[in-house]
């Protein structure tokens, strides 16, 4: 049975920083890409970062473009979000998944596997 777990997340102050590790169990996920989602409340879940497996190639919503950093270590099967200059705007609940199907990498139909999400909050 797959198992996607995030961590990391915590209240945080504007302009500060936080890691969010992502690690799935249960299979490997070697040749997929995984990203990362955020749904804050009354918004529907919107794009954040992708890592594709090829080449390591990354792509970014723009609201966290040169603040964020989407890494993964494929030997620990672990996706990490580093998060820099955080703003309040950022506060949602954050989660990884896997991409399983080959459509466009911000569409969040496109994932399977959800984790159950983690908290980030950033206080202005």
């Amino acid at each position: 049975q797959v198992h996607v777990v995030e961590s990391g997340g915590g209240l945080v102050q504007a302009g500060g920083s936080l890691r969010l590790s992502c690690a799935a169990s249960g299979r490997s996920f070697t040749g997929y890409d995984m990203g990362w989602f955020r749904q804050a409340p009354g918004k529907e879940r919107e794009f954040v970062a992708v890592i594709r497996w090829t080449g390591g190639i990354t792509y970014y919503a723009d609201s966290v473009k040169g603040r964020f950093t989407i890494s993964r270590d494929a030997a620990k099967n672990t996706v990490y979000l580093q998060m820099n200059s955080l703003k309040p705007e950022d506060t949602a609940v954050y989660y990884c998944a896997v991409k399983l199907y080959s459509g466009i990498y911000y569409s969040a139909g496109e994932y399977g596997y959800w984790g159950q999400g983690t908290q980030v909050t950033v206080s202005s």
